[in-house]
């Protein structure tokens, strides 16, 4: 992203989750209240694990906001880890007397070299030359989506000055598929944040809490698939000139990288290879000089660019490759047979992974729109967006 640049740091049990966003424009009026209601939506749903009750994520803003209002200067954002307090030896980012029997057991007891399938541990400790997997665990937990959420909270607040708004609803966990009959954006929405699992359909919900309690007992994880939708984007984002410029192309990154997410989908997505062309590509229709569609199967993008109708992306949820049922592995240490390591986790996460999903497809919107339109202030941008 070359407007909307972001870096991120931070560990899973380290002192914080920091992200620095360069690129806003001044003008931004920024409301640290729903950055935190964003943080809090992530952390709530059916299924999450012990962590959602030690950790109620609070964000704090170092930099780039004066009076309320963006300066034009980089945003710094951090969120402190309240767990950092248990591990404070562990983690310590200075050396440590590991002569010390009671530090060296602080440090052995949070240390481990037994594999777990489906992270990152393996390749990852190959990668960078690791003994300790906790080092890979660190880093590559999906705790890190927590800032991620926050960044994207402050891309809501940049699209909203344009009254592009955007949310996600949970389509099917497990094997149970929720029934989403044909109704307003709105009142999809409105069902969505009601439910446990943001899911639209009350009568699945029930069903779906039933299969995640079932995997839990089972001390087993079940995943699932949700969508996004983002509306009233303008005709123009993303460029067909250049492969890596195309919006679908960089929304599918930003959301196929999220941990856990296995595939990606716009619009009609895996269906488009059942429907005839004549059913699949959407009609085009004027009426009063304005242009517009009955159907959306392309999801709003056509030719790498937005097209004005909304964008609809659908995205699977892998179960959580951490589970109580331990699996089959390797301790690299010993290299000898094992079985898998188990860190405290969730029974299921996809409404979570859902809020994460619409952060990041933010993130893609507004770099766009400042590529598009942009300037410095948001007066100018909004200028050249009305011209």
């Amino acid at each position: 992203m070359k407007n909307f640049r972001v870096l991120t740091s931070g560990e899973s049990h380290g002192k914080c989750l920091d992200a620095i966003i360069e690129g806003i424009p001044s003008g931004i009026k920024i409301d640290i209240e729903f950055i935190n209601s964003e943080l809090k939506r992530r952390q709530s749903g059916y299924g999450r694990g012990g962590r959602m009750k030690i950790e109620s994520d609070k964000c704090e803003i170092k930099s780039g906001v004066r009076l309320g209002l963006t300066t034009g200067a980089p945003i710094c954002l951090e969120i402190k880890n309240k767990d950092y307090e248990n591990w404070k030896v562990p983690m310590s980012i200075e050396e440590v007397n590991l002569k010390n029997r009671e530090i060296l057991k602080l440090v052995a007891d949070k240390s481990f070299t037994k594999v777990r399938p489906g992270h990152a541990d393996f390749a990852g400790a190959m990668k960078y030359k690791l003994e300790d997997l906790r080092d890979v665990l660190e880093r590559s937990s999906a705790r890190q989506t927590a800032i991620e959420v926050a960044v994207g909270a402050v891309a809501k607040q940049i699209l909203k000055e344009f009254f592009i708004l955007g949310f996600s609803h949970v389509i099917q966990i497990g094997k149970v598929k929720a029934e989403v009959l044909p109704q307003s954006y709105t009142l999809i929405k409105e069902a969505a944040e009601r439910s446990e699992l943001r899911c639209a359909d009350e009568v699945a919900t029930e069903m779906m809490k039933e299969e995640i309690d079932s995997a839990r007992e089972a001390g087993d994880t079940v995943g699932g698939k949700f969508e996004v939708i983002f509306g009233n984007i303008p005709v123009g984002l993303g460029s067909f000139v250049q492969w890596d410029r195309k919006l679908d192309g960089k929304i599918a990154q930003a959301v196929m990288s999220i941990p856990a997410v296995k595939s990606v989908e716009i619009g009609a997505g895996n269906m488009s290879a059942e429907l005839l062309g004549s059913k699949m590509h959407d009609e085009i229709f004027i009426a009063d000089k304005k242009v517009y569609r009955k159907t959306n199967n392309a999801g709003g993008i056509e030719g790498g660019m937005s097209n004005g109708e909304a964008i609809i992306v659908k995205a699977t949820m892998k179960p959580i490759p951490t589970m109580r049922l331990p699996l089959r592995t390797i301790d690299i240490y010993k290299k000898e047979a094992a079985t898998a390591h188990f860190e405290r986790s969730d029974t299921c996460a996809v409404p979570a992974c859902a809020v994460v999903a619409e952060a990041r497809i933010a993130w893609v919107l507004v770099d766009e729109l400042l590529e598009k339109f942009g300037g410095d202030s948001l007066k100018e941008i909004k200028s050249n967006y009305e011209k």
